[in-house]
């Protein structure tokens, strides 16, 4: 379990930290973490969650895709 809390934790700074460059879709984002090694889906849509519960960004539906950015 630990391990887990480690790996979404990871990779919620990797989320906060490629969005420090700007907006990014869901998708854009999915392929980043995958591309270096955060390749559970679930761990993404956790992480983002993480970032999400702790008002660190914003969501919005453009379409059928989601844009994130920072607050």
């Amino acid at each position: 379990m630990d391990e887990m809390c480690l790996n979404i934790g990871e990779a919620a700074g990797y989320v906060y930290r490629l969005l420090e460059n700007g907006e990014s879709n869901l998708a854009n984002l999915k392929n980043h973490l995958k591309e270096n090694g955060f390749d559970s889906q679930p761990v993404v849509f956790m992480a983002i969650g993480w970032l999400a519960r702790e008002e660190k960004i914003c969501m919005a539906k453009n379409g059928n895709s989601w844009s994130l950015k920072l607050k």
